[in-house]
């Protein structure tokens, strides 16, 4: 049978950690994996990967491996060392149940250093110090392989933060936004490990996201808003909360607390003379009068027409900006020039 160099698969070095292998493993397996790569190839690659990484990532296959010695060496006519050549899959024999890879399934190469490993198991067992019984279809993973798992993760870590982007519309109007995201998270079929098609081989899932969230009445800016359950799902199916912090963006208005300020353009002769302006805020479309004189950057405030609080409203500052318009007619600019003689 054919000889295979897992390392050489995988693209790493004999002595590579447990942290380089399943580095190289996750860039490969997102590379090959079958819903990207449409090609004959990368569907073999992707089978040889994964049987690498079931080889390398365990500690006991990994030293059955090495313990091949300079065998490794030999080529395509592989034979196994004493000790190998009685081992192989009894699967369906004294009343075993089948094990189901999932269309994964191990090389013949894999079948003789590591049948005995599984010898006799039902679907979903594991042996005592052997084959931890892992899923390749997506199905749940047995008992053995969540004692592994078995302090799931702290509440906090299950916790989701997310930056909320709310308009001074919604803050006034005060109805639930629906917000919707990403939820990328450890696989919980393969905690990660990237043995199922569950998660693709990736070690992690990625799902979108709708929610509600009601903004409370005067929230200032920087708080949170929390989702109870709405977080990442534990290996024992406990949530984490979802929160948000509140950041306020606007195109229209800039925010002080709950006073809105809200810029009011006019023109130079407005600005001289004084003006009625129509300008629309949250609360409708008002008429203001503009003083004569006024400056630009000075502001108008207008009472009760800004955010609201625990007290009722906050305020509205129109802010003046004096702007001149573009392509003035000749007569206009010889107006401006009779003026600024005059000063």
């Amino acid at each position: 049978m054919k000889y295979k160099d897992y390392y050489e698969i995988l693209g790493v070095s004999r002595d590579a950690d447990s942290s380089a292998i399943k580095s190289a493993y996750r860039k490969l397996a997102r590379k090959y994996h079958p819903d990207v790569n449409k090609t004959k190839e990368a569907e073999e690659k992707f089978k040889d990967i994964n049987e690498a990484y079931e080889v390398l990532s365990d500690k006991n296959k990994r030293q059955r491996y090495d313990s091949l010695g300079s065998n490794w060496q030999g080529g395509a006519d592989w034979t196994p060392p004493p000790g190998f050549e009685n081992f192989g899959f009894n699967f369906n024999q004294g009343g075993a149940q089948s094990f189901d890879f999932g269309g994964s399934g191990f090389s013949d190469f894999f079948s003789s250093l590591f049948g005995d490993m599984m010898s006799g198991m039902g679907a979903g067992q594991s042996s005592r110090g052997g084959f931890s019984g892992f899923d390749f279809g997506g199905g749940q993973r047995n008992s053995s392989a969540r004692r592994r798992t078995a302090q799931d993760a702290k509440p906090e870590e299950l916790d989701i933060t997310k930056t909320l982007n709310v308009t001074a519309r919604e803050l006034f109007e005060g109805k639930p936004i629906s917000v919707t995201f990403t939820n990328i998270e450890k696989c919980t079929h393969c905690d990660g490990h990237g043995y199922c098609s569950n998660c693709g081989g990736t070690g992690i899932t990625s799902t979108p996201k709708t929610v509600k969230v009601k903004l409370p009445k005067g929230i200032e800016e920087g708080k949170k808003i929390r989702l109870k359950g709405e977080g990442k799902t534990g290996s024992y199916g406990t949530k984490g909360d979802l929160y948000f912090v509140v950041h306020f963006k606007d195109n229209e208005y800039e925010f002080e607390d709950n006073t809105l300020v809200k810029d009011v353009e006019i023109t130079p002769p407005e600005a001289v003379l004084g003006c009625n302006k129509d300008i629309v805020t949250l609360h409708g479309k008002i008429n203001i009068k503009i003083p004569a004189g006024v400056s630009s950057g000075q502001a108008l405030r207008l009472k009760q027409l800004g955010l609201p609080n625990t007290s009722g409203y906050g305020d509205l500052k129109a802010r003046i900006k004096i702007i001149v318009p573009k392509n003035q007619p000749k007569e206009v600019v010889d107006l401006y020039k009779r003026i600024l003689s005059l000063q």
